[in-house]
């Protein structure tokens, strides 16, 4: 199994325990695929919910520039729903996680297509 489908595994079972949801293995993989080689570095692979600068980054460079979203208040709502089911004492809130649930969240899960 390479690195890739382990960390893919990992993050499944993040959405199996923590969201309560059977991930689309499919999606996730193309979540992972499309964060590059980020998912292999500790730090940025991961996303600090209670830092206002990486959420407002998630908000920027995912939400508006990856997915196309119009900002308003709505998307950061959306942020703070996913890092508070996710566990705000979970310390390794894994961001292809966060942005798989953002993307299903949003039904723009045909941007990975």
């Amino acid at each position: 199994m390479s690195k890739k489908d382990e960390l893919v595994e990992k993050y499944a079972a993040d959405i199996k325990d923590k969201f309560g949801e059977t991930p689309d293995m499919d999606f996730l993989d193309k979540v992972a695929v499309g964060l590059g080689p980020a998912i292999y570095n500790l730090d940025a692979s991961k996303v600090s919910g209670s830092d206002e600068k990486e959420l407002e980054t998630v908000r920027n460079n995912f939400l508006i520039k990856k997915l196309g979203l119009s900002d308003g208040p709505e998307l950061m709502d959306a942020i703070t729903s996913v890092i508070d089911r996710y566990g705000r004492s979970e310390k390794n809130k894994h961001r292809a996680v966060i942005y798989y649930m953002l993307a299903k969240h949003f039904g723009k899960e045909s941007v990975y297509n």
